[in-house]
């Protein structure tokens, strides 16, 4: 990840930004979105009910999660009062990412964790209240 500055401030640089929809039925919302084109990119588990799918048409990407998955694997309380979206920023430090957003005043809503099988993930919150998921893979101890 790279760092600009601007007027002598460091910028963060993410990439990767794609759109993660919180859902009671994965299956039936990535169905509908495939019926419209995308493709499925990435499912897990492999077999079995899916706790995350991501759709994929051009260049964007929809993440479908489970609303038990967030409040389970994340300690999320999704409120459904408008905001089941959220924002995913890939970044090489979740943790360092997260302590500046942090320090400059985001909410936190769930601090850096071990995800899955190699990824580390945080969440914090805009200034608008939408849940944005800080996320980066793990380097594995053979690297």
């Amino acid at each position: 990840m790279r760092h600009g500055r601007s007027n002598g401030a460091e910028l963060l640089m993410f990439r990767d930004p794609s759109i993660n929809i919180l859902s009671y039925d994965v299956v039936r919302l990535a169905t509908f979105y495939e019926r419209l084109g995308f493709r499925q990119t990435f499912r897990t588990p492999k077999e079995g009910t899916p706790v995350h799918v991501e759709v994929t048409l051009d260049q964007f990407t929809i993440g479908i999660s489970s609303v038990k998955a967030a409040i389970e694997d994340h300690g999320l309380h999704p409120n459904f009062g408008g905001r089941p979206v959220s924002i995913i920023l890939w970044t090489d430090d979740t943790d360092r990412d997260y302590s500046r957003l942090i320090a400059e005043g985001a909410p936190s809503l769930s601090p850096p964790h071990d995800f899955l099988s190699d990824l580390r993930a945080a969440w914090l919150a805009d200034p608008d209240g939408n849940p944005i998921n800080i996320v980066q893979h793990r380097k594995r101890s053979h690297e």
